[in-house]
């Protein structure tokens, strides 16, 4: 029996003909990733069969993943005139899987997180390869430092792959934003720890400040602005259509923080993949906390302060604090804030000079990006 054909979007393109797209850019970028890896474990195995878990530990995390910030690189790369079939996207999408794997390595390490995506994190994988090997000396001291050399080896392999995938290009301002998402990145990861450090230690108002440039530098842009912007000029977009995608993709970038630190507090750990609460007992002050802290009184902001970064919470003092949280009206304002971002990215979408083809998919990853449950 014929079905019947797709209905068209309101650009007159098939959805299904848009998902068949990013399907193939997905196969052909899973088979990237797997083609270098599987050269890079044979330049490993000659230096010593002993190496091999670095490789191992890398294939298993960038397995999986939604492959978003790949996708953004593809359309903007598609929305400024490159061709569906062409490699440069490809290997640019390539390069950031693996930025975002060593991303990930290194957060986990710092925020002593013991799983990722409902998968032991790669320094317990680390570390536990240790312990079960019986081996002299910390585990726990081993499994960080090989994590930080895993991680490492991924911004090589991510640098090595940019690199290869500007040879053919016209886009000269790539490397200029290659190299400035990286730094902003760390940057972003450090003002990350030092909020941590200082803790309760300034006023409400400056700590929401402070929590909404570091969810803009640590994720938001390296997660949404850049990856787009990267493919538009390995196209050669002009700097009038990638401020056109910044106008987009940045605020669209931190209402998926926003719904990222939400789920980090109140996300079912069988979808995200995290223990409950993980956040709490890793005293990361986004600006959900910033901002029951400022809504709080002094008994309730106390209670929160003493509580927030104790890894021993349980389910009940995890619970504690979520009522809490949502008592001050937090949760309610960070909602009403990633729905405020949303619109204002949503709406400059409309404003973008790109075919409808790339707008509709542009859409697509944008309303999933900001009504995510994982």
């Amino acid at each position: 029996m014929l079905s019947a054909p797709a209905t068209p979007d309101r650009g007159g393109h098939a959805p299904d003909a848009i998902s068949e797209e990013q399907d193939r850019f997905r196969s052909s970028l899973t088979r990237t990733i797997e083609d270098f890896l599987t050269e890079q474990r044979s330049v490993l195995a000659e230096i010593s069969e002993e190496s091999l878990p670095l490789i191992s530990s890398i294939s298993t995390l960038t397995s999986g993943g939604k492959r978003m910030r790949a996708l953004l690189c593809y359309w903007g790369w598609r929305a400024a005139g490159g061709s569906a079939g062409a490699a440069a996207p490809v290997i640019a999408g390539t390069a950031l899987e693996f930025f975002q794997a060593a991303a990930l390595i290194h957060d986990d390490i710092i925020d002593r997180s013991d799983t990722r995506r409902g998968r032991p994190s790669v320094h317990r994988q680390f570390s536990t390869r240790h312990s079960e090997a019986g081996w002299h000396l910390d585990p726990e001291r081993f499994g960080v430092a090989a994590a930080i050399l895993a991680g490492d080896l991924c911004l090589a392999f991510s640098e090595e792959l940019f690199t290869a995938s500007c040879s053919d290009t016209p886009g000269g301002g790539a490397r200029v934003i290659f190299n400035r998402m990286r730094t902003e990145v760390m940057a972003g990861q450090y003002l990350d720890l030092l909020e941590e450090a200082v803790g309760p230690d300034q006023t409400p108002e400056i700590a929401e400040e402070r929590a909404l440039n570091i969810l803009r530098f640590k994720s938001a842009k390296y997660s949404m602005e850049r990856p787009l912007m990267l493919g538009g000029a390995l196209a050669g977009a002009d700097e009038d259509l990638l401020s056109a995608y910044s106008a987009f993709a940045l605020p669209l970038g931190e209402a998926f923080q926003l719904r990222d630190d939400v789920l980090g507090v109140f996300g079912d750990p069988e979808v995200t993949g995290k223990p409950a609460g993980d956040d709490l007992r890793e005293g990361k002050r986004t600006f959900l906390i910033a901002r029951a802290l400022g809504s709080s009184g002094d008994d309730t902001r106390a209670r929160i302060n003493a509580m927030l970064g104790d890894t021993a919470l349980d389910d009940s003092a995890v619970a504690t604090l979520r009522r809490l949280i949502v008592g001050s009206g937090a949760l309610d304002h960070t909602e009403q804030l990633i729905a405020e971002k949303s619109e204002d990215a949503f709406t400059a979408l409309e404003g973008l000079p790109i075919d409808p083809v790339s707008r509709r998919a542009l859409r697509l990853l944008a309303e999933a990006a900001v009504t995510r449950s994982a």
